[in-house]
């Protein structure tokens, strides 16, 4: 156990002080279960279960399944832009973040890995709204008319 526990606290990126604190317990307890001195007590399971809900209990005790209880789902964040849009005017004044060039600035030809697909729904589709988002935290709208 003590493996997914080290395993756990990597994923959640917290010290082995973080953790003590959070679940509330001495920092020398999980001292003691990372060295492989002590298991981890029933108390400490609890603990840990009842502060990270999310945590699989399947997963701490046996090592079967997964982590996480349920999947995260990707943020917006984590989608990365394509390099070519196609199909999208940009309008003057609007940056596109580095790595991203507009089809009507571009000579070659996309290949298919870096393009928008078009499927059949996206024919009865148009663009309403585009939201920037830059490095200093701020935003601004884009409405096409």
């Amino acid at each position: 156990m003590k493996e997914r526990i080290l395993a756990f606290l990597q994923s959640e990126n917290k010290s082995a002080a973080q953790f003590a604190e959070e679940i509330g317990v001495q920092p020398s307890g999980i001292s003691h279960i990372l060295s492989g001195r002590n298991n981890p007590s029933l108390d400490f399971v609890i603990k840990m279960l009842h502060k990270y809900s999310s945590l699989s209990a399947e997963w701490l005790l046996f090592g079967s399944g997964y982590m996480y209880k349920y999947a995260s789902q990707p943020t917006l964040f984590d989608i990365p832009l394509p390099d070519v849009v196609s199909g999208v005017e940009i309008p003057e004044g609007i940056e596109m973040p580095s790595g991203t060039v507009s089809s009507s600035n571009s000579p070659e030809t996309p290949s298919e890995s870096n393009t928008l697909r078009n499927d059949d729904h996206a024919k009865d589709k148009s663009l309403t709204k585009v939201l920037l988002f830059y490095s200093d935290k701020s935003f601004s709208e884009y409405n096409p008319s």
